[in-house]
């Protein structure tokens, strides 16, 4: 019987472990030209978890070479383009690869080449727009996120709606035109080349080109164009808020953040966004880091670092699928950056935001959560994600208490679920509170009601 009793555990030990997923690896060589926008990779992605359909994502600028089997045997793949990942019709495309075999670890050999935008910043040398997931040589520099750009292969399981961004990497980068070279989740090197590796898994955003560096407690600054009393003030601001956070959801950044300060290939876009543990700050001038110390500015660019920080927990730590995945990941991350200013900044910004989003949907009618198909039917994402979505949170935790709303965020990260649905969001909310009243009396206020907007400003105020 004793022995019986050890095989059994061995057996559901085994079981868990196996159920377990492997993060992707990637390694190989990496060559870019700044000055002429090119790429030449040769890159070999192993321990890739397993799906019923062989699908990766790569940049739609990307021409590929072949695609190469290694293990469990060695021999060319073949792949077709495939229509049915419908969230590849942007910046990538997504291949199938139609071999039978599954491979175990594959090699991937393509080239790309992009637009420069040259040192005369006129109109005929610009791009229309920039955004995140855009390729951008602007002159002196490469910038590039991981996950929507779609530079390196990035597997997607479309049962589970999951992309495999996130990889751990062992990979030599090569630019003969640049100075400083850096990759998401190392630190910056001095330099033409060098061999990056990481064990903790990130998506793979890239900066480099011809600029400078510098760093305060750990936190890096890659192209401040900052004084140095300037980069320790938000080096300050940045462990505030990562002590606040990690103080209310009692998880903690597991890498130091590093700030990029970059030019747009557009002459007027600018904008922040996040592929953990890098920050990137993309603007001319005062729209850049510079703004941050501008008095007109610097209530809001306050603000705009605290959402950032704030997205490593909802959309770094935590990845949100399904037609709500995009208001969870912005929504609950506003939310965040509204308490920290609240708590952090200054209790008079917190209510300087709070009027401005009130005032922002003043003629804005949303759908209800609960009726959510699409996120077509978000109507105007930014209003929905951004404004309508804290302003609903803020009346649910008068409804709930303080701490009682840290539960439910803390218990929405740690739960483990596949799709973060409608279900999962009421789910979890429903477990913290305990309460079927409080419960029904929250989902049919704020989760259901076509006058969602005005139950929530009336709790508010």
């Amino acid at each position: 019987m004793k022995r019986l009793f050890v095989l059994l555990i061995v057996f559901f030990t085994c079981m868990e472990f196996n159920a377990q997923e492997a993060t992707p690896l990637l390694t190989g060589k990496v060559t870019v030209s700044i000055k002429e926008g090119t790429f030449e990779c040769d890159l070999t992605l192993s321990d890739i978890p397993y799906m019923k359909k062989k699908l990766f994502r790569l940049n739609s600028g990307m021409n590929l070479l072949n695609v190469r089997c290694k293990k469990p045997e060695d021999f060319l793949l073949h792949y077709k383009k495939s229509m049915i990942d419908t969230f590849s019709t942007g910046e990538s495309s997504t291949y199938q690869l139609t071999d039978k075999l599954y491979p175990k670890e594959i090699q991937i050999r393509y080239v790309g080449k992009f637009p420069v935008i040259g040192e005369t910043f006129d109109d005929n040398n610009l791009s229309m727009s920039d955004w995140k997931g855009n390729i951008a040589f602007n002159g002196y520099s490469l910038r590039i996120d991981g996950f929507q750009s779609a530079w390196y292969p990035i597997f997607y399981d479309i049962d589970k709606d999951k992309a495999y961004a996130k990889v751990r990497y062992d990979i030599e980068l090569i630019c003969k035109d640049c100075s400083m070279i850096y990759i998401n989740g190392s630190k910056p090197v001095e330099g033409t080349k060098s061999v990056f590796k990481s064990d903790a898994p990130c998506e793979l955003a890239m900066f480099i080109g011809n600029y400078k560096a510098d760093s305060v407690d750990g936190t890096y600054f890659l192209n401040p164009e900052l004084t140095k009393d300037q980069i320790k003030e938000l080096s300050n601001l940045t462990k505030r808020c990562k002590k606040y956070y990690e103080s209310k959801l009692k998880l903690f950044y597991s890498q130091d953040i590093t700030y990029v300060n970059t030019t747009p290939t557009s002459k007027r876009d600018a904008w922040l966004f996040v592929s953990y543990p890098t920050i990137m700050v993309i603007g001319r001038g005062e729209n850049g880091l510079k703004g941050f110390f501008d008095e007109k500015r610097k209530d809001n660019f306050q603000v705009f670092i605290a959402h950032e920080l704030g997205h490593y927990y909802f959309g770094s730590y935590r990845i949100f699928n399904s037609t709500l995945g995009d208001m969870m990941t912005e929504g609950f991350t506003e939310y965040l950056a509204l308490r920290a200013a609240k708590d952090v900044i200054s209790k008079e910004i917190f209510e300087k935001r709070v009027k401005e989003k009130i005032e922002a949907l003043d003629k804005f009618q949303p759908i209800p959560f609960y009726k959510i198909n699409s996120q077509s039917e978000y109507r105007n994402r930014e209003l929905y994600v951004y404004y309508y979505a804290p302003i609903i949170f803020l009346a649910i935790e008068k409804e709930i208490g303080e701490k009682r709303m840290w539960q439910w965020l803390q218990n929405i990260l740690q739960l483990k679920q596949t799709f973060t649905d409608y279900v999962f969001l009421t789910s979890t909310l429903k477990e913290i509170l305990n309460n079927d009243k409080l419960f029904e009396l929250i989902q049919t206020k704020y989760f259901q009601s076509e006058n969602s907007i005005q139950n929530a400003i009336d709790k508010i105020n």
